[in-house]
C-alpha cells in the first residue's frame, strides 16, 4: 500500500532547514557568555552605521558590511521573535517552496531579505541601530503569496495553496496592482506595521519593529516574484510525416 502524507505536514525541506538554522543560531547564542553573545549578535546584525565610515569599529568589521545582508536574517532578538518568524515561514514559505522549488526559494528568501535591509538603510543611513531577524524575507513571502492566493480563491479551492500551489495561476503584476483585494490587504498590512512599529518586539535591539525592512521585503516579493516563478514553455512535439506506399 502506498504511504500518504497529509498535505498540511508536507513542509519542503528547504523551509525546515532554514528554520533549523534559525533555531541552531539561537541555541548557540544562549550557550555563550553574555559579552560573546552581544558581539556575535552585532556582528551578524545589519547595522547602517557600517556604511558611513564606522565598519572597523563595529563587531564583524568590514567583512560584516557584506555578510550582514544575509546573516542578519539568521539571528533573532528573543524566543518570541524566533517563534513568530518561524511560524510565518511555515505559513508562507511552504507554499512558495513547493511552487518554485528549493533553489529558487532560497534565492528568493535571500533577495527579499537583502532588499528589506537596503530599504532600512535608506531610512536610517549612518545610524548605529542593529537589525536582526528574517522578518523582511517573511514579508517578501507574504507579498509573493498575494500574486497567487486570490487566484486559488477564484478557482474555488483555497486548499490548493498547500496541496498543489504549482497548479494555481500566477496573477500578472499589472493585474495584481489593480486587484482591490491585493490592494486592501497591502494597505492593512502596511498600516498595522506602522502602528505597531514601536510597540512589539521586532527586528531591532531597541525593541521596535523595523517596518521599513518589512516594507522593502514585501514590495520586493509582490513586484518581483514573477522572476522566480518562471515556467518552462511546453515542449512542442515534432511530427514526422509518414510515407504511405
Amino acid at each position: 500500500m502506498q504511504s500518504y502524507r497529509e498535505p498540511m505536514f508536507n513542509v519542503p525541506g528547504s523551509v525546515v532547514a532554514l528554520i533549523g538554522v534559525f533555531v541552531a543560531v539561537h541555541v548557540i547564542r544562549q550557550l555563550l557568555p553574555v559579552a560573546d553573545d552581544d558581539w556575535l549578535t552585532v556582528a551578524m546584525a545589519f547595522v547602517p552605521a557600517r556604511y558611513s565610515g564606522y565598519a572597523d569599529e563595529i563587531p564583524g568589521g568590514y567583512i560584516a558590511s557584506v555578510t550582514s545582508f544575509i546573516t542578519h536574517m539568521l539571528v533573532h532578538g528573543d524566543i518570541t521573535h524566533l517563534m513568530f518568524n518561524s511560524a510565518w515561514f511555515l505559513a508562507f514559505g511552504g507554499a512558495i517552496a513547493l511552487r518554485i522549488g528549493s533553489a529558487r526559494f532560497l534565492a528568493f528568501t535571500a533577495f527579499t531579505g537583502i532588499v528589506g535591509a537596503l530599504v532600512f538603510l535608506l531610512f536610517h543611513f549612518g545610524e548605529p541601530v542593529p537589525v536582526v531577524g528574517a522578518s523582511g524575507a517573511v514579508s517578501g513571502m507574504m507579498g509573493a503569496v498575494m500574486r497567487f492566493m486570490f487566484s486559488a480563491i477564484d478557482q474555488g479551492n483555497f486548499a490548493l495553496l498547500r496541496e498543489a500551489p504549482k497548479s494555481v495561476r500566477l496573477m500578472p503584476l499589472s493585474e495584481a496592482l489593480q486587484d482591490k483585494r491585493v490592494l486592501a490587504v497591502t494597505g492593512i498590512w502596511l498600516l498595522l506595521n506602522v502602528i505597531t512599529a514601536y510597540g512589539i518586539p521586532g527586528m531591532s535591539t531597541g525593541g521596535g519593529i523595523a517596518w521599513e525592512a518589512h516594507l522593502g521585503g514585501y514590495l520586493a516579493g509582490l513586484l518581483c516574484f514573477g522572476f522566480f516563478d518562471f515556467r518552462k514553455p511546453p515542449q512542442r512535439h515534432r511530427f514526422e510525416p509518414r510515407i504511405v506506399h
